[in-house]
């Protein structure tokens, strides 16, 4: 029988956050958008398709008790596993990445939904093992392979802002259940000359390149540099008020690389200027916050580690995002949640945002 608390206790709050974010979203798009040519469905259009399927996923996902996530983590890691290796071998290669598998009727980048994956499966594996006093660094081996396949696999791709995105994600919840000094000494110790080695044998000329352009975008202003220099310009001439909807001068006349999608913050920040960005800026601070509230109030400890995970997700998509379009982060292609253009984001996010709602939900059933 359906329990009426569930709709009584409906977090409509944190619904009407994340639907304003989106509706400032598709706004922007529709600016950002305006100067090229109609070829087929507008983006903003097709935004409006991915924002209504990503609602009934995530209404479908807080329907269902999410312990139910739980049973099956494991399952669906060791499945979303074997996708990322069937990329490799015969994935489909698109501008000399190969993220995607084609199933005919659509595509498929199983690094997405790997980072809700490895959300479950870290919330599985901690909320039934204790931890006293902080991880040592023989009880961090387990969870580092459980991390370390997929994100190489990711990083074969080669995807580096996912495997970034998911290393981060997995490495806040690991701090969430307390790892022990010594063993994040030892940790930063042996990560020194894994970097080292990453850089001279792992990274490909490209991804170098964007660590330059971030320490110096002069250093090719018309090549690797291009975004950064363009955004920043974008970001910077919105002054204070903006230059007004659909007057922006870097994304109406071109300027601007990737404007709907991985710099649709920049076109915003042109528009809309300083006052529009605190604005935007205090919506995704309160998401934040009303996220950890949820994992605080949660009265089980896989719930609060979902919560936790979910988060963090969000979190380090909006500060990558915004760091690199002003040039405080290298660009490494990562959109910002619930606003740039993108089905697969918009889907993994508001999948995010019904476990969210799932949680707070079902707070008092236990």
């Amino acid at each position: 029988m359906f329990d009426r608390r569930l709709f009584t206790n409906f977090d409509w709050t944190l619904l009407g956050v994340v639907l304003l974010i989106t509706a400032f979203g598709v706004i922007n798009i529709y600016s950002a958008s305006s100067s090229y040519r109609d070829i087929g469905t507008p983006y903003y259009i097709k935004q409006l398709y991915w924002i209504f399927a990503g609602l009934l996923l995530s209404l479908t996902v807080c329907s269902l008790d999410y312990h139910m996530l739980e049973d099956f983590a494991y399952w669906l890691y060791g499945g979303v596993v074997i996708l990322l290796l069937l990329v490799l071998v015969a994935g489909k290669t698109t501008m000399g990445a190969t993220r995607w598998i084609s199933f005919g009727f659509f595509n498929m980048q199983p690094s997405e939904p790997m980072k809700i994956v490895i959300i479950m499966t870290f919330a599985r594996f901690f909320s039934r093992y204790p931890v006293f006093k902080g991880l040592t660094l023989k009880e961090l081996v387990y969870p580092l392979l459980l991390l370390g396949v997929p994100a190489a696999l990711i990083m074969k791709q080669p995807d580096l802002g996912t495997a970034i995105l998911v290393s981060l994600i997995a490495g806040t919840m690991l701090l969430f259940v307390g790892v022990r000094w010594s063993a994040l000494g030892s940790l930063f110790a042996a990560a020194v000359p894994v970097v080292v080695v990453a850089w001279q044998f792992l990274l490909h000329d490209y991804q170098k390149k964007r660590v330059y352009n971030f320490l110096n975008p002069d250093l090719d202003p018309l090549g690797s540099g291009y975004h950064i220099i363009q955004s920043k310009i974008a970001v910077g001439s919105g002054a204070t008020l903006g230059k007004g909807f659909m007057q922006g001068t870097q994304s109406q006349l071109r300027f601007l690389p990737e404007q709907h999608t991985d710099f649709a913050f920049s076109v915003f920040a042109e528009e809309w200027g300083f006052i529009g960005c605190l604005l935007m800026l205090a919506l995704y601070l309160f998401l934040i916050l009303w996220g950890l509230g949820i994992a605080k109030r949660c009265n089980d400890r896989f719930g609060s580690l979902l919560a936790v995970g979910v988060t963090a997700m969000l979190f380090w998509h909006i500060v990558i995002n915004m760091g690199m379009v002003i040039g405080l982060m290298p660009v490494v292609g990562v959109p910002l949640p619930f606003f740039s253009y993108g089905g697969t984001s918009m889907v993994t996010s508001m999948v995010g945002v019904g476990i969210l709602l799932n949680i707070s939900m079902r707070r008092f059933m236990f």
